[in-house]
């Protein structure tokens, strides 16, 4: 499925242009206006309107808490609380990234520096500008380094040492780990992930609520089931050993050409709720499609896309509180926006972008951000994650794991 990055946000009723670069595209913007009307959305003429930063979203109700895991907000942003962030360790990140995003004025631009899976770069753009029409006015001016593979890139021992090659690079990602410093930030799927026709959060919850509900769980097989490829980690290759009967379990390895080819008709998450247990299986790194698999009880109340932008939206206010720079426009970006990325693509992409769209500014404030950890309470919390993992590596050991064996 080919697609393309961005479009130029200026002059889009009568754009006809060749980007220039190595990596850019030939960019040919065809029947904008019956696009806009086929819409029927009155804000699809980038060129006519202007960015959405004259809207108050203010109210005097007291916004919600946010949920604990935001502290981990101030976790990931603390190697650079000293020295704040400077342009030097952004040209540091540029090094690993794929593509620059710079947020001035409420408005986007972009540089691509490679090509990213798929359309995991494009994807992430669309999120952002999603924000950007949530919470008008409200995102300060940014200077952001993304890279969009699976791996964390920026490695702890690399600049544990004395000789280490500073400045510190922040770098955005979709994964971290405790050996990293990569800044995680939400993955491109929550918006969705056209190549595997996984829906965009909002509309896949509902089909996962609707598909939870068909069965009691009590009437549910008694399997712990698992379906994906087994083919990109060791872990997934040996979970597909387990596929027995005496290990309860039922692996299913999926063939994402042959799901492509006909229309992805066994690959339905919402289908998948006939087991009683999910299994999570990484991948290279991580799963982005096992978010809503489980169907339990917190995917279906508490994951909301509320929440994802949310998160994104404090996670940037706290990093650009540590800019020690103005952002200016890189060379070579171009602005892009909402409505020349709806009016660039066809199929799926189109109607992904269609369905994940903020059509108005939010009635309330984003959640109010909590504290850090106290020092006591993230010991306490790492404590108890490491006997959690001490218990199941023993159980793994003695082969004896079971559901209701592990002890929180």
């Amino acid at each position: 499925m080919s697609s393309t990055l961005f479009l130029p946000c200026s002059d889009v009723s009568i754009f006809q242009s060749i980007m220039t670069g190595p990596l850019q595209k030939k960019f040919l913007l065809l029947g904008t206006s019956q696009c806009i009307s086929s819409l029927k959305l009155t804000t699809l003429n980038c060129s006519d309107i202007s960015p959405l930063t004259n809207i108050s979203t203010d109210n005097n109700e007291p916004s919600e808490s946010c949920p604990e895991y935001f502290k981990w907000i101030h976790e990931d942003l603390k190697p650079w609380k000293v020295t704040g962030i400077t342009k030097e360790m952004i040209e540091k990140a540029k090094e690993k990234a794929h593509i620059n995003i710079v947020i001035m004025n409420g408005r986007m631009y972009v540089e691509k520096f490679k090509e990213a899976f798929q359309t995991r770069d494009t994807v992430t753009i669309w999120g952002i500008l999603q924000l950007l029409r949530l919470y008008p006015g409200k995102l300060p001016d940014l200077d952001l380094m993304f890279e969009c593979g699976d791996t964390p890139k920026i490695r702890k021992q690399d600049y544990a040492r004395s000789n280490a090659s500073y400045p510190l690079p922040p770098l955005f990602h979709y994964c971290g780990d405790d050996s990293s410093f990569d800044i995680v930030f939400p993955d491109w799927s929550f918006w969705g992930w056209p190549e595997l026709n996984i829906k965009p959060w909002d509309i896949l919850k509902k089909d996962l609520q609707e598909g939870n509900s068909r069965i009691k769980w009590s009437d549910r097989e008694t399997y712990a089931y698992w379906k994906g490829n087994a083919k990109v980690s060791a872990a997934r290759y040996e979970l597909v050993k387990c596929n027995a009967s005496e290990w309860n379990t039922r692996i299913d390895q999926v063939d994402w050409g042959h799901e492509i080819k006909h229309g992805f008709e066994t690959a339905d998450l919402a289908s998948q709720c006939t087991y009683r247990y999910k299994i999570y299986a990484e991948g290279v790194a991580w799963s982005a499609q096992e978010i809503g698999k489980t169907g339990s009880k917190y995917v279906q109340e508490q994951l909301r896309m509320k929440y994802v932008y949310d998160y994104m939206f404090h996670l940037l206010n706290e990093y650009s509180k540590l800019q020690k720079y103005k952002p200016t426009v890189p060379k070579g970006a171009v602005e892009v926006c909402t409505e020349t990325m709806v009016c660039s693509v066809e199929g799926l992409m189109k109607k992904f972008r269609i369905d994940s769209m903020v059509k108005d500014p939010a009635d309330s404030s984003p959640c109010t951000m909590p504290s850090s950890y106290y020092p006591a309470e993230l010991e306490d919390f790492l404590e108890m994650k490491e006997n959690l993992t001490k218990q199941v590596r023993m159980l793994e050991e003695n082969e004896s794991i079971g559901i209701s064996t592990i002890k929180i």
